[in-house]
């Protein structure tokens, strides 16, 4: 039988946004709440858009853009390795999954490395991989935090302390336990026969940029010490030096047992790592879990590029220093702007909470070319590329505070 072939759709060679987004309306599943912005080319922290119009990017891809965007070591790396070998099938061997798994490591705390693609998956690997640790003792539980989001897929989902996202997926996946944030008795009380782990965020981003007190991690792991059970740390956005140190948990100087990266990891390219201690790993024995595009060399080169830059160009010094300069900042401004509730953050992830709704704020941010967030619909969250310059922070900053100067409380 013949197959029909449908003929492919003509593009206008000089579309205009409206165009653009006519298409999207026709073609693109609307699972998203999009900005009438196409953006076609970025540098740094700056990118253009359809017409050719400038803006400052400070949440570039919600936190991926770690080194910004199109960071020349990346471009090389995925230039390069490109010319080689696209993809590898995890049935044979290959040499850049090794070397960013043993660069991870030693970034980190003694371990292994599972890859796939993104930080849900990441999330959905780390339940499977400590139920299957626990499984032998009955024990499956995992206690999460509220306002925690570790993802869309149904595991992670699950796992996740917002019902707001959860509404119209249920039935859920069984066997999580939600307590209160930073609260270290709740999280004892939680504890049962039945539980195996204890999965956090060391700040939730989503939740509003809220940080993990250092005592409140520094006692999770004592507990987990002492009733056996798996700390696993959600690194997905605070991973890759976005707070200062290569990863969150280092702050509290403790080590988790299981970590999670993506976004920044792969600097714009899809990744994601579950870096787990040796003991807890190894029982994921070949044929319990898999992905087929997991480590795929193109994106562990540019793993390793991200890790690259971060040391070369000092970019956790960077992180320190200019987050230290905004906190400052925009702390000073709260005194003077009463809609500004509270300033928090750690390094280049900061959080602004207002007494009114934030997404206005956004939109005209946006209409005067700067880009910024808005989560929990009063905290606006700013998570600039560790790259960006001193004066682009400065600009940037300028337009948020003459904008939120001008908001009637």
């Amino acid at each position: 039988m013949a197959v029909m072939m449908t003929k492919p759709t003509r593009i206008r060679k000089a579309m205009k946004t409206a165009d653009v987004l006519e298409q999207y309306g026709r073609y693109v599943m609307n699972t998203y709440v999009r900005s009438p912005l196409v953006l076609v080319k970025g540098k740094g922290s700056r990118v253009w858009d359809l017409e050719g119009r400038e803006y400052l990017d400070l949440f570039p891809g919600w936190g991926v853009g770690g080194l910004g965007h199109c960071h020349p070591w990346l471009m090389k790396a995925l230039r390069g390795q490109a010319g080689r070998l696209f993809h590898v099938a995890n049935t044979y061997y290959q040499m850049p999954q090794w070397k960013l798994a043993r660069a991870l490591v030693e970034a980190s705390f003694d371990g292994t490395v599972f890859f796939a693609n993104s930080g849900a998956e990441m999330v959905e690997s780390a339940i499977k991989l400590a139920r299957r640790w626990g499984h032998a003792e009955g024990r499956h539980e995992i206690i999460v935090m509220e306002r925690s989001f570790h993802g869309r897929t149904t595991g992670a989902l699950s796992a996740t302390g917002q019902p707001k996202y959860q509404e119209g997926f249920e039935p859920l996946l069984p066997g999580f336990v939600c307590v209160p944030f930073n609260d270290l008795e709740a999280v004892k009380r939680a504890v049962t026969p039945k539980t195996v782990a204890i999965l956090l965020e060391p700040i939730q981003g989503e939740g509003g940029v809220r940080i993990a007190g250092d005592e409140f991690l520094r006692g999770l792991r004592a507990l987990a010490d002492e009733r056996r059970l798996l700390v696993i740390a959600d690194e997905i956005q605070t991973g890759m030096g976005r707070t200062g140190t290569m990863f969150a948990y280092q702050h509290a100087g403790i080590e988790p047992d299981i970590m999670l990266l993506a976004k920044t990891l792969g600097g714009g390219f899809p990744i994601g790592a579950m870096v787990a201690k040796r003991a807890i790993a190894d029982v994921l024995a070949p044929g319990t879990h898999a992905s087929t595009f997991g480590g795929n060399p193109l994106a562990c080169v540019c793993g390793l590029a991200v890790l690259e830059a971060l040391e070369k160009e000092r970019l956790l010094e960077r992180a320190v220093h200019l987050g230290g300069v905004v906190l400052e900042r925009l702390t000073a401004f709260k005194a003077r702007c009463p809609i500004v509730k509270e300033v928090r953050g750690r390094g280049l992830m900061i959080g602004i909470e207002l007494s009114v709704d934030g997404r206005p704020v956004v939109e005209e941010c946006r209409l005067r070319r700067v880009l910024i967030n808005c989560t929990q619909e009063r905290i606006l969250r700013l998570l600039p590329a560790l790259t960006i310059t001193r004066a682009q922070l400065d600009r940037g900053l300028d337009v948020l505070e003459e904008v939120l100067s001008q908001v009637e409380g």
